[in-house]
């Protein structure tokens, strides 16, 4: 009974001591020529006006006064701005539904997956044009954020579209919705 006792106060006391152990450092042991890592720079797009930027237009959206009419340019914007929250947030599956096509929302998560932080400068929506039954809106952007190999900020345009208020079209149809999104040559 004895010796079973004493093992037992043994493997207490050096369990206690690998427990200090792994709280406090051997400061004997530690490397001080060692920078510290500081965090990551935070990023930033270009600014407006600048090469890289969105356009300076220097006339910015008012804000609404009251319920922002779904069929106006405004509304366009707000799905533009819903898009850029979630991809954001990496909510990648529910960006995908502001899309008109799965497919193409899809793969155009899938790029965005492979950065490690992705954020959009959303520039004012361009004027509405009609088409075959339809009305197109486009918003430019830039994406911006930290990958792989540093920083990135491309330029690109969301198009957006909506069907007209057409006979037989569903409400899902008549809703501001991404059709693609251009990346802008440069």
């Amino acid at each position: 009974m004895r010796l079973g006792t004493i093992t037992v106060i043994a493997a207490t006391l050096s369990l206690g001591a690998c427990a200090r152990g792994a709280e406090q450092p051997d400061p004997a042991n530690a490397d001080l020529s060692a920078p510290p890592v500081a965090p990551a720079a935070p990023i930033a797009p270009p600014e407006p006006g600048t090469p890289g930027g969105l356009p300076d237009d220097r006339t910015p959206l008012n804000e609404p006064n009251g319920p922002i009419d779904p069929k106006s340019v405004e509304a366009a914007g707000q799905v533009v701005q819903l898009y850029a929250a979630l991809i954001e947030e990496k909510k990648f599956a529910e960006a995908e539904k502001q899309w008109s096509d799965p497919a193409g929302a899809k793969a155009f998560s899938a790029t965005l997956q492979k950065y490690s932080e992705v954020h959009l400068q959303i520039g004012k929506p361009g004027d509405s044009e009609g088409a075959a039954g339809s009305i197109y809106v486009t918003v430019p952007v830039v994406f911006y954020g930290r990958g792989a190999s540093g920083p990135f900020n491309p330029q690109a345009d969301v198009n957006l579209r909506r069907v007209n208020d057409v006979d037989g079209s569903t409400a899902a149809q008549r809703r501001w919705h991404i059709a693609n999104i251009e990346w802008a040559k440069p």
